[in-house]
This record gives structure tokens, sequence and C-alpha cells, in this order.
């Protein structure tokens, strides 16, 4: 059996990781905004190699630090998944545990070849992730609040766009500003509730093969409750359906009743999608 190879990757693999990613059936993704190709150059990004060949990739850098999700694990057919794993698993961990701060890795595991390596591994689950859509039909009416305007979203306010997305969120899911100004560039739909103070609330809103999608809200916690997201969340359905959208989909945890209360208030329904979340904790 031919040696196999660990290293980190280099751009001239790019090529290479894209053929790798877009033709093998072993490919997990994180889903957020990056492409794959966006982690090069960033540690632990690490490619295993026999003969010279790739034969699987494993990308799990912090980002924010300290959090380190399994961004990209692909793996090519001379190979077992299981055993890729092994390879480059214990050489990722080598080099989180050379940040100052040991990062907690996270996984959203798609499918269940990949949940099966999670689990023997030591990675346990610790939340779910469930799929809601919005059949378009009548749209709710708004809460009256005029101290909050929405308007469309512009570069400038992406700075107070993370302020409230890291008020908001807890660490594991906390954007950093490189991630949310991805997001703006590729959103469809972008917006924000301003109040005297300042931005208060987002959305970032993309395009799917079903229509419309959520992908993003949040509001200060000082000044949730007051229909703010909810204005946020009818505003973009209204946007949607102005562009013919037939169908709008959101994420949310399943423990995360704030926003479930929201969507389920303006007719979101529970598609019986659910994605799991593993963590895995730092000896």
């Amino acid at each position: 059996m031919q040696p196999i190879l660990i290293r980190p990757i280099t751009e001239e693999c790019r090529g290479r990781l894209v053929s790798l990613i877009n033709f093998e059936r072993h490919v997990h993704r994180h889903l957020d905004w990056h492409s794959p190709v966006d982690w090069i150059g960033f540690t632990p990004f690490l490619v295993a190699e026999q003969q010279g060949k790739m034969i699987a990739v494993l990308a799990c850098p912090p980002e924010p630090n300290p959090i380190a999700w399994i961004r990209l694990f692909a793996v090519s057919n001379p190979i077992s998944p299981e055993r890729a794993w092994r390879e480059l698993w214990p050489v990722a961990l080598e080099e989180l545990s050379s940040y100052s701060r040991v990062p907690t890795v996270f996984a959203m595991p798609l499918n269940l070849w990949f949940r099966s390596i999670l689990e023997a591994s030591g990675f346990s689950i610790v939340d779910r992730v469930a799929m809601l859509a919005w059949p378009a039909g009548n749209l709710p009416k708004e809460v009256g609040n005029r101290q909050i305007a929405i308007r469309l979203m512009e570069e400038k306010d992406l700075k107070a766009v993370e302020k409230v997305d890291r008020a908001a969120f807890s660490p594991i899911w906390q954007n950093s500003y490189m991630s949310l100004e991805i997001a703006f560039r590729g959103a469809v739909i972008a917006t924000v509730a301003e109040s005297t103070d300042g931005v208060v609330g987002y959305q970032i809103s993309t395009i799917t093969a079903l229509g419309g999608h959520i992908a993003r809200l949040a509001v200060c916690p000082d000044v949730q409750g007051k229909g703010i997201g909810y204005n946020l969340v009818c505003d973009v359905l209204a946007r949607f359906l102005q562009r013919g959208a037939r169908t709008i989909t959101v994420n949310t945890q399943i423990n995360n009743q704030a926003s479930l209360s929201i969507y389920q208030t303006v007719g979101f329904q529970n598609t019986g999608e659910e994605y799991p979340v593993f963590r895995y904790l730092p000896t």
C-alpha cells in the first residue's frame, strides 16, 4: 500500500480541489456563505496525497476563534471516508491545539456516512437545526413601530451589523465581519432595521431552487420583543413576492424559541427536515 502524505493545502491545489468537490461522492460542505476555496491559506486546511494525487481534504479553521466548524471534508474513490478521516483528523487536532485559545469544533453533517464518522470520533449532538417554509400567499400585517425604519442594507452598515450579530447570538452561531461581508455581497435581499440610535436588527436573504431563503435574521437583545424581527420578516416576504418567489424557507435551531415564535406567527411551517449539530470538546 502506497504511503499517504498529509500537508497544508496551497493555492496551486485550487483546480484539483474544485474537481474533488464537484465530482466525488463523499463530500461534506458546511452550510454557510463561503466557497470551500475561500479557506485556502487558513489553518487547518489539510490535503491527503497518494502518489502525488489528491485523495482527501479537511478544512476546519476557527473563524471566528474559538469556534471551528468543519467547513469541508471530501474524499476520492481510492480511499474510504473512514480511513481518510483517520489520516487527517489527528493532524487537524494537533494544528488546532497550537492556537492560544484551543477552539471547540462543531459540525453539521447532512449525510449519514459523515454522521457515523463523527459519532465514532467522540463528537456528540448538542443541537438541531430545523427547516421551515412559508408558501407564498397573503402577507401578514406589520406591527406599527414609528421609531424603527427598515431599509436596504449598505456596505457601510456592516460594522454595525457585526455588532448586532455578536450581541444576538451565542459564539457558536456568530459570524465574523469577513463572513458577513461575503453574505452581503452574495445576498439577493439584505435589509436593516434602524432607530435613532443606529442599526438594531438586520436580515440577509438568498435565492434557492425553492424560491427565497432567509439566511440570517438578528435583533439586538435590548430591543427584542418590540416587533422588529417580525417586521423584518414581513418586509422581506413582501420583497420576495414582488420578485415572484413561490416559497420562502428559513433554518433555525429547534431550541431558539424567539425565532420560532416569529416565523410561526408569520405563517412558516416546519417541513420536518432537521440537521443535527455535533460538537467535539478539546482535551
